[in-house]
């Protein structure tokens, strides 16, 4: 039966060797299968990606966009350097995409940091995942599966649930096409989403506040472990096929 197991750790408040953290905290907690999920911000802590909004300087762009949006230039500017592209937005918030995750304020987020300051994604997210996986192979002998979580509203639902913004060594989707449903009928769309949800599970352990749990071991998930090295590219939909992107700007 699946469980999930949150693992506490103590806060940093700098960068860290996140592979040699990670690995002491999982000694003695991990077997073959688990799936081990990790906050991504405290990758991006780990990696130094927290930046003090007032060292920033706003661009004429960001300046527009401050106006058009309502928020601080300082802010906007943060944002126009991290996105891959900028879809709109509302007061107080930019739709835009990092490395094809589509996120208010491409990800960046003023939670779990002092004030004053922003932490940022994850760079090369999937990098890290991977490099985790091996070494977690390395020093353990253990297969698994690793999962690097954020937060998000999904359109028109109440509260934020979890995705994955990079995962390794397992099948992160599922191909259901083909198959048949309770009546009989082919299933010619269906894609299963295998890292979003079991990111989702974990995230519900791992909290959105002070709970100090930013790893969480995901026990007999069911998840189909490989060797091959993760694509971004299947994780994500291009805009100009996203169902919501494209209904959206069909209606404006």
């Amino acid at each position: 039966m699946l469980s999930v197991i949150p693992v506490k750790a103590s806060r940093k408040d700098g960068p860290f060797d996140l592979y040699h953290d990670v690995i002491d905290l999982l000694k003695d907690k991990i077997v073959d299968g688990d799936i081990i999920v990790i906050s991504s911000k405290y990758v991006a802590n780990s990696q130094g990606r927290i930046l003090n909004l007032a060292d920033t300087v706003p661009s004429a762009d960001a300046e527009s966009l401050s106006r058009k949006y309502k928020m601080a230039s300082k802010f906007a500017e943060i944002i126009l350097r991290e996105s891959d592209m900028i879809f709109g937005g509302v007061s107080g918030f930019i739709l835009a995409s990092y490395d094809g995750v589509l996120a208010p304020n491409a990800g960046i987020d003023k939670s779990n940091v002092k004030s004053g300051k922003v932490i940022l994604y994850p760079d090369e997210s999937y990098k890290v995942a991977e490099n985790l996986k091996r070494r977690l192979y390395l020093e353990m002998g253990i297969h698994t599966g690793i999962i690097i979580v954020d937060s998000r509203l999904m359109p028109a639902r109440s509260g934020t649930t979890g995705i994955a913004i990079a995962c390794a060594g397992f099948e992160p989707v599922q191909d259901m096409r083909g198959q048949i449903d309770l009546d009989g009928n082919p299933l010619k769309v269906t894609l299963k989403a295998t890292a979003d949800n079991l990111a989702s599970i974990a995230n519900h352990r791992m909290g959105e506040g002070a709970e100090s749990t930013p790893i969480a071991i995901v026990r007999d998930s069911g998840a189909s472990l490989t060797d091959r090295r993760i694509s971004p590219e299947e994780m994500i939909v291009p805009s100009e096929m996203c169902v919501y992107v494209r209904g959206f700007q069909s209606s404006s």
